[in-house]
C-alpha cells in the first residue's frame, strides 16, 4: 500500500534516509560521507545527524558520526510486534539441531533479505550472520524464495529496477535465466544456491506460509568445503519442509484462536 505524497514528511524521510546510509560497510562517515551516500545537501545533513547525536541514536567526536546502541529499539520494535517469530523459534531451533548447520528465516524489504531469526552453529566454518544483516534476494536461496511468491509481471519490473552485480563467477545476472530459475522454485517450493553471492557457503530455503500468502523465507546455510548438493536435497530439504509446514500450522492455530469468541487473545 502507497500513501498520497501529500500524506508524507519529507524531513522524516531524510531523517530516515541518513539513519539508512549507515552499514557494516560505513559504519562511521563524516558529514561529507553522509551527504554523498544519502544524496542530500550537507546542511540537511548537518541537522539530521546533530539531532540524532542529542536524542542519543548516534555518536560522533566532532568529526566522525556512528550509531549508538539505542538505534537498536527501532529494529526491536519491528521484532516483537511479528507475533510469527516466536512461534518459529523452537522450530528453527530444531532445524540448527538436527542438521548441525546454521538455520534463518528471512523476510523481503526492497531489493534485499533481511534476516529476522537464527539459530547458529557451533561449526569452525559454519556461515553465521547476525539478525538484521541484508543480502540481495536475487542470488540468495531465501530470495528466490520469497521473489517466487510475486506475479510474473512484479517479478520482471523487480529483477530489471535492482542492480545485479556478479559476486563471484557462479552468480547469474540476466533476467531472463533468473525468471526461469524462480519460476522453477515457485513450482518445486525451494531454492539451492552454491556459492552465488560469496565464495564458501551454499545453502537452501524453503516458504513460510500465512493465511495462504508467502510470509517468509527458512534456510540452512553450511560452507561448500565440507557438504555436498545431495546434503541438501536429499537430508537438509524434508527437515526444512517440515519445519516450515509446522510454523504454518501454528500461525493458523493463533490465527484462529484470536479469531473465535471467547478465544484468549495471545501477544
Amino acid at each position: 500500500m502507497t500513501t498520497d505524497r501529500g500524506e508524507r514528511s519529507q524531513s522524516l524521510e531524510r531523517g530516515l534516509a541518513v539513519i539508512q546510509a549507515f552499514s557494516d560497510h560505513a559504519p562511521r562517515m563524516t558529514l561529507s560521507e553522509a551527504a554523498k551516500r544519502t544524496g542530500l545537501g550537507p546542511a540537511p545533513v548537518r541537522r539530521f545527524l546533530h539531532t540524532l547525536v542529542d536524542l542519543g541514536f548516534v555518536g560522533t567526536d566532532g568529526k566522525m558520526f556512528w550509531l549508538l546502541p539505542p538505534i537498536l529499539r527501532l529494529g526491536y520494535a519491528y521484532l516483537s510486534s511479528q507475533d510469527w517469530l516466536e512461534l518459529a523459534a523452537p522450530h528453527v531451533h530444531r532445524v540448527a539441531q538436527a542438521v548441525g548447520e546454521s538455520c534463518s528465516a528471512s523476510v523481503l524489504d526492497g531489493p534485499d533479505i533481511v534476516y529476522v531469526m537464527r539459530a547458529a552453529s557451533s561449526r569452525l566454518l559454519a556461515f553465521n550472520v547476525p539478525v538484521g544483516r541484508r543480502l540481495p534476494a536475487f542470488c540468495t536461496s531465501m530470495g528466490r524464495v520469497l521473489l517466487s511468491g510475486l506475479p510474473d509481471n512484479e517479478l520482471r519490473e523487480f529483477l530489471t529496477s535492482y542492480p545485479r552485480p556478479a559476486y563471484t563467477p557462479s552468480t547469474v545476472t540476466d533476467v531472463p535465466t533468473l525468471l526461469k530459475t524462480i519460476r522453477s522454485v515457485r513450482n518445486q517450493q525451494f531454492a539451492y544456491i552454491d556459492q552465488q553471492f560469496e565464495p564458501g557457503p551454499r545453502s537452501i530455503s524453503v516458504p513460510i506460509f500465512a493465511g495462504g500468502k508467502l510470509l517468509a523465507a527458512l534456510n540452512v546455510a553450511a560452507n561448500a568445503a565440507r557438504t555436498k548438493k545431495s546434503d541438501f536435497t536429499q537430508r537438509f530439504l524434508p527437515i526444512l519442509r517440515q519445519a516450515a509446514d509446522a510454523i504454518s500450522r501454528d500461525i493458523e492455530m493463533q490465527s484462529s484462536l484470536t479469531r473465535t469468541p471467547g478465544g484468549a487473545p495471545l501477544a
